[in-house]
């Protein structure tokens, strides 16, 4: 690693490696305290590993899932507020057409009261040459007035009736989004019900190493990515609303992890980062997969902090890159907002919310 590279974050992700390194077989150490003897029920270690990998497996459906919910419900608030916008429009449409049915009504009412006759004939019974001149000026004015109106009608009833199916088709769709919000809810329900039954069925002395576990391979991955030398490239530095997110996102640390969740009291991973540039003066999209989608892709060389990391092949998770080989993120069900080494877990790539801003 490059000297002068190392900020108080940099030195403890180093330390967390290093720890790793130094706790690999052959490595002495002083054990102040007897080691607790393996219960008759323990599992071997092979199979609490077993059981890490079937709970990453779980927990990594249920963020599938919350991706899944997250973008049903943004659909379904849009689709809201147009079926919204299109009840304005019928509303005002019918109340323009009741006013252009009086108006008809009247006109109707004065040729009534004019013997039932059309303004043509009144204009032929007339004995005075300038009556007739003036009246034929009106007769026109009439008539283009009359074809005025009803052409005005014709559009208006058109309107409304293609408002109407607007609204219904609008419904309909707000409808199978509701099912397939409801839908994404019972998975990520059930993926984290097994996990807790899963680890509910362990004992103390296990979920202790299965935690080890994690760590282990958290910091295995993290060490790995370190050694590739990638660090040494990575040398961005914060735009001004780069840093005003990662001082949102940063003062989440220790709030727990909730699916669906934008804050304030508990985020989920795309909640977290979208919440973060929101406070930034910059709106991104709510899921990690359309971030991904949606916003600009860097090479990781090129990273800097406030950027957003997507991790796994179905961009299923997000994260916040800080600087000097860190994130802080909402980890999982369980967990609550952290920083943890940018590659403690496989990056898809990086992409950057604040378009050309420069660093500052």
């Amino acid at each position: 690693m490059g000297t002068g590279k190392r900020g108080l974050i940099a030195t403890a992700v180093a330390v967390v490696c290093a720890v790793t390194v130094l706790a690999a077989p052959g490595t002495a150490f002083a054990n102040p305290t007897p080691s607790p003897t393996p219960s008759a029920t323990s599992a071997p270690a092979k199979d609490l590993e077993a059981v890490r990998k079937k709970l990453d497996r779980l927990y990594r459906a249920a963020g599938r899932a919350t991706d899944e919910y997250n973008a049903a419900d943004e659909k379904a608030d849009k689709q809201s507020a147009e079926v919204v916008a299109l009840a304005k429009k019928i509303v005002k449409g019918q109340d323009k057409l009741r006013k252009l049915k009086d108006r008809a009504g009247a006109a109707a009412a004065a040729q009534y009261r004019g013997g039932g006759l059309p303004p043509e004939a009144h204009l032929v019974l007339s004995d005075d040459p300038q009556d007739f001149l003036d009246g034929a000026g009106r007769v026109r004015e009439g008539h283009h007035a009359t074809k005025g109106l009803l052409g005005e009608l014709t559009r208006t009833q058109e309107d409304l009736e293609q408002y109407a199916k607007d609204a219904s088709a609008q419904l309909k769709r707000l409808e199978a989004g509701r099912k397939a919000k409801a839908a994404a809810q019972k998975k990520i329900e059930k993926q984290i019900a097994q996990a807790e039954k899963l680890e509910s069925e362990l004992q103390k002395e296990e979920q202790e190493r299965l935690a080890e576990l994690e760590k282990e391979a958290a910091d295995k991955a993290q060490t790995a990515w370190l050694d590739s030398g990638i660090l040494e490239e990575i040398d961005g530095k914060a735009s001004a609303q780069g840093k005003k997110a990662v001082k949102y996102a940063t003062a989440q640390i220790g709030k727990w992890y909730q699916w669906g969740a934008e804050g304030p009291r508990t985020y989920d991973c795309s909640g977290l980062t979208s919440q973060a540039w929101i406070s930034a003066g910059r709106g991104i999209p709510r899921t990690s997969q359309e971030q991904w989608k949606r916003l600009r892709h860097i090479d990781i060389q090129d990273m800097r902090p406030g950027d957003l990391i997507i991790y796994f092949g179905d961009a299923s998770h997000v994260a916040m890159y800080i600087g000097d080989g860190a994130i802080v993120h909402a980890p999982r069900p369980g967990r609550t907002v952290t920083i943890a080494g940018a590659g403690t877990m496989p990056i898809l790539g990086v992409v950057r919310p604040d378009a050309d801003a420069d660093a500052g």
